[in-house]
């Protein structure tokens, strides 16, 4: 994991020309808010104190960039890149957390088709991974496995709600998947997202469950998207596939949510097109010396993200402090590990990247949610670590 865990591996392909906002656990100081570069990391704590704050400045990338010359030193990319394995991690040195922190963690779901038809699968399969690839024979038989040319909400979309149901196979999954609204939930609680090398948990009595590559939007209180990062939607097939009522214990665990490395700010040289055509690659390496690669692209994605960050915020719904969004996935692993018809699992020391050469990559090592560290700091404590630093 190391060998990933460094600025080659984990910046941006244009890192020179990028915005990347991170931040820093600074021993005796606590997360520290920072701007990223291919070889040195700096604090940004003079321009604005948290990230929350900063994305909520007129211009952010105007304003970082003007104050760049002046901000103080933490300390070497690679450095703190490598020190943030948290398997290996030197507590007395910096390492990266969630670039993230007083935003809401929301994420939208059955956002492509792919994952839709899977979802369906999992629900009819009643979340038993052995029955998995018998339901989706007969569930595309039905319904079929191309429903990209259906615009969400359309009347094209109604008629077919009409046929399916008729023909007894709607579900709550298509409903978000076609209909008029997307499905938009709380994904974890703000400050308990982890950054890259950090452990990524999975609940101990799930034997279903696969990661979920994602494009994160980070959204101020106006509703305007002020960049992306990389995302780790860690899910829990079974929990939810017995019942969609399940969602918060399948979804929101210890260690659940993986965001990182940075969030990259928009400007010139990134926009949110660049982010509607992103590619997204993901690779699992497992102990045992299992593989498995896959990937997402947001150009084939059923709703515009601007579209889901409208659905997210507005006069029925604010975010006072912004919010994070994960935009969803087409990734839906069907991949034989465990025997025949029994589909992907996680096992525990899976090594999962997500990557995207506008994004960087983020590197996590899977655990289960009761053994990775405990989320202790949360808003009162980064209240607390903000006065003792004069910054609020």
């Amino acid at each position: 994991m190391n060998a990933l865990l460094t600025p080659s591996a984990c910046l941006p392909s244009d890192s020179a020309q990028s915005l990347l906002i991170g931040r820093v656990w600074v021993p005796g100081q606590g997360p520290v808010l920072a701007l990223v570069g291919p070889d040195q990391i700096h604090d940004l704590s003079t321009l604005a104190p948290t990230c929350s704050q900063l994305l909520e400045l007129p211009d952010v990338a105007q304003a970082v960039r003007a104050a760049q010359a002046s901000l103080p030193r933490i300390g070497a990319t690679a450095d703190i890149m490598g020190n943030s394995n948290e398997s290996t991690r030197d507590a007395s040195q910096p390492w990266l957390l969630a670039p993230c922190d007083l935003q809401a963690l929301k994420a939208a779901g059955v956002t492509f088709v792919a994952s839709m038809l899977e979802r369906v699968i999992e629900e009819q399969a009643r979340g038993d991974a052995s029955k998995a690839e018998s339901v989706r024979q007969a569930v595309v038989a039905v319904i079929g496995d191309n429903l990209a040319s259906v615009k969400p909400g359309s009347p094209e979309a109604a008629r077919l709600k009409d046929v399916l149901v008729a023909q007894g196979v709607w579900s709550q999954y298509l409903e978000v998947g076609i209909g008029p609204d997307a499905e938009i939930f709380t994904k974890s609680q703000p400050m308990s997202a982890v950054g890259t090398g950090a452990d990524v948990g999975i609940h101990p009595h799930s034997h279903w469950n696969n990661p979920e590559p994602e494009v994160v939007l980070a959204v101020n209180s106006r509703g305007q998207v002020q960049g992306a990062a990389l995302g780790n939607d860690v899910n829990l097939r079974d929990f939810e596939g017995r019942s969609a009522l399940l969602l918060g214990k399948a979804k929101d665990n210890n260690a659940s949510c993986a965001i990182g490395p940075f969030i990259r700010l928009f400007d010139a040289n990134f926009t949110i097109d660049h982010v509607r055509q992103t590619e997204l690659g993901m690779t699992v390496s497992g102990p045992e010396g299992f593989e498995m690669r896959g990937g997402s692209n947001l150009a084939k994605i059923s709703r515009d993200p601007l579209d889901l960050v409208a659905q997210a915020i507005g006069a029925n719904h604010q975010y006072p402090d912004g919010f994070m969004l994960f935009l969803g996935t087409m990734f839906a692993p069907t991949q034989d590990r465990h025997g025949p018809g029994q589909g992907f699992t996680h096992v525990v020391g899976d090594v999962v990247t997500v990557s995207a050469p506008a994004l960087g990559t983020l590197v996590n090592r899977v655990t289960t949610s009761d053994q990775a560290a405990p989320w202790t700091f949360g808003v009162t404590a980064l209240m607390r670590s903000l006065s003792t630093r004069g910054l609020i």
